[in-house]
């Protein structure tokens, strides 16, 4: 009998512990033990090894979400698994295409799940249930990532510890919709439930000193997160909105929900500001997210050891470019000679054709300084990448890694992932407010792009801005995602709103992409609602690019927005494919007709 003991503890510094083993990979009949979950606190082991197995999966997760995108390109040293995921030529044998990844993450939650015994309490509180909810919430995940990369999957809720129920079984094989069908039910019983809280620990130090802190309530993922994604994907958009409610409305009471960062003023590549740029920074650096040890924007992310005997660590940083784990060598990560992930020609030309909107120091409009705009592309870029000069100078390196961690949620990730549900349900102005200025009580009081409907409806069918609710969207915090990169796209200076201050406009900026749609695709647009949904959707498939790129999350949005887009049905039932294609096009010669055919879209299942 080989019996897998998963070493849990050691990046979170807690010892050596041992965990439920990895039971789909057996040598005999029955795993000889059967770990107690009857007590108030020996589970968190558990739970912890359920997080080092998300560690094991790390790296094919964003790869298999960059790689195949159209916002990385490969080098001459790009490793031959990255290589033929980027061409959409990997076979079985590639080293970041395994299931087996995800269904080690499920199988330890059905353990758990099967055997945790969730009556436990000390007085009136029970003290086992939020972990409890965690675990189903990681299960869910990994179930969602397999059907986005397999397409259908076998699925099981039960424990596998024995050889017969994996050479007997007859699980069936779900699509998207089938997992959602049987997990969301059960998961919506704790909605509005927070995540667990172990308290934080400094686990080493990195390979240039910095000390490495890991926050135990950041490594579990959010039930209505969670459950507003697993909706979002099946186009379930009135639920998805209710659950990325029920998360912000509770977590803002906690002061967790603030987006307003901006990137640094330029001054990037060979572009200079115009002669009466001035900006009034609001909020943080946006760059500081990316930070060894920042919280800031950080729902959800998996944290790897500072070197290999702490722990499981990453290549991520080696493909980017990055010395993460040799000797201490300076005050920041060292950057490698070689690099084999970069940023791709799509990506930059989309960044550099971006306007920046910024306060005129010479131009003051009744009191407070007109805003006006300029072709300075969007900073985010310029935050994180670094370009080569002299004979480097063909190399691009992006520190997004630089953490060490693998950020798969951010308050952002959620704000905007509620602006593509508003869009789809019908709401194209509320999702452009998630851009311009984001979600507060202005919106009801000043805003003139938002109409009477969507003034009710977020009042009412989806209260954030409900007279109980809107306290915690006063407006003063607020700041459109788009801010980010591109400067003052909100309507407001200091505390102030002035509406049709920023030239950055529903009208203006959806009248483009609508006419940049219908210049792309051949395809006749209209002044239909239907279009100017679709156009808005565009613009969010631009904001995730700006905002997470690199982050390992780029081909599942193209992949869900393409869905959307074939079940409107507007310009056709295979619009989406056909936009998907258009998309990739630098990924392979015959995308136009490749990317037509959905079985395409996935890895092949091992």
């Amino acid at each position: 009998m080989k019996k897998i003991i998963i070493a849990i503890a050691a990046v979170l510094g807690l010892g050596s512990v041992a965990s439920c083993g990895d039971m789909l990979e057996t040598e005999s009949s029955r795993q000889l033990f059967e770990p107690d979950l009857n007590q108030k606190t020996d589970s968190i082991f558990y739970a912890f090894g359920i997080m080092e197995a998300m560690q094991q999966l790390a790296d094919q997760y964003v790869f298999q979400g960059e790689m195949r995108g159209e916002l990385v390109k490969t080098t001459d040293y790009t490793d031959k698994n990255l290589r033929a995921l980027a061409d959409f030529t990997a076979t079985t044998t590639n080293k970041y295409d395994s299931a087996y990844l995800y269904y080690r993450v499920i199988n330890n939650c059905n353990y758990y799940i099967a055997h945790r015994d969730t009556t436990l309490r000390t007085g009136s509180e029970n003290v086992t249930i939020r972990e409890y909810a965690a675990v189903k919430a990681f299960r869910a995940w990994a179930y969602l990532q397999l059907a986005r990369t397999y397409g259908k999957v076998p699925f099981f809720t039960e424990p596998l510890t024995k050889i017969s129920q994996i050479d007997n079984n007859t699980f069936p094989e779900l699509d998207l919709q089938g997992i959602v069908r049987e997990l969301a039910p059960d998961l919506k019983k704790y909605s509005g439930m927070s995540v667990p809280n172990y308290g934080y620990g400094t686990v080493g130090y990195t390979n240039w000193g910095q000390g490495k802190v890991i926050y135990t309530q950041l490594c579990f993922i959010p039930v209505d997160v969670i459950l507003g994604d697993l909706y979002l994907e099946v186009q379930n958009y009135s639920e998805a909105i209710n659950h990325y409610i029920t998360y912000l409305t509770h977590a803002a009471k906690d002061g967790y929900v603030s987006s307003s960062y901006m990137a640094e003023v330029p001054g990037r590549k060979y572009r200079s500001a115009p002669s009466d740029f001035m900006v009034s920074l609001i909020g943080g650096e946006w760059s500081s997210i990316f930070d060894v040890n920042s919280t800031q924007d950080i729902v959800s992310y998996i944290p790897m050891a500072v070197n290999r005997l702490r722990g499981a660590t990453t290549g991520i940083l080696e493909a980017f470019g990055y010395d993460y784990y040799s000797a201490r060598t300076s005050t920041n990560c060292p950057k490698l000679d070689v690099v084999q992930v970069q940023p791709s020609d799509e990506y930059q030309q989309l960044s550099d054709s971006a306007d920046y909107y910024y306060f005129s120091s010479t131009d003051a409009l009744q009191g407070y300084r007109k805003v006006k705009s300029t072709k300075l592309g969007d900073m985010r870029y310029a935050s994180i990448a670094t370009a080569g000069t002299g004979e480097d100078s063909a190399k691009v390196w992006v520190s997004k890694y630089v953490s060490g961690n693998i950020i798969l949620y951010r308050t952002t990730t959620v704000w905007l992932h509620l602006a593509e549900a508003f869009n789809r349900a019908g709401y194209p102005d509320a999702a452009f407010a998630i851009l311009k200025d984001g979600i507060s009580q202005n919106l009801i009081t000043y805003a003139y792009y938002i109409t009477d409907e969507t003034k009710t409806a977020l009042q009412t069918t989806y209260p954030l801005l409900s007279p109980a609710n809107s306290v915690l969207f006063l407006g003063n915090e607020a700041l459109g995602i788009h801010a980010h990169g591109a400067g003052i796209t909100c309507d407001r200076t200091s505390n102030s709103y002035y509406p049709g201050l920023s030239p950055y406009t529903m009208n203006s900026v959806v009248g483009s992409k609508l006419l940049e749609i219908g210049r792309k695709f051949g395809v006749t647009v209209g002044a239909t609602k239907q279009d100017t949904i679709n156009a808005v959707e565009d613009l969010i498939c631009d904001e995730y690019a700006l905002e997470f790129a690199f982050e390992g999350t780029r081909y599942f949005d193209l992949m869900r927005l393409a869905r959307h887009k074939n079940h409107a049905g507007l310009y056709g039932s295979n619009f989406g494919s056909l936009w998907l294609g258009k998309k990739l096009a630098s990924r392979r010669s015959d995308a136009a007709t490749f990317f037509m055919n959905e079985n395409n879209w996935y890895l092949p299942f091992k």
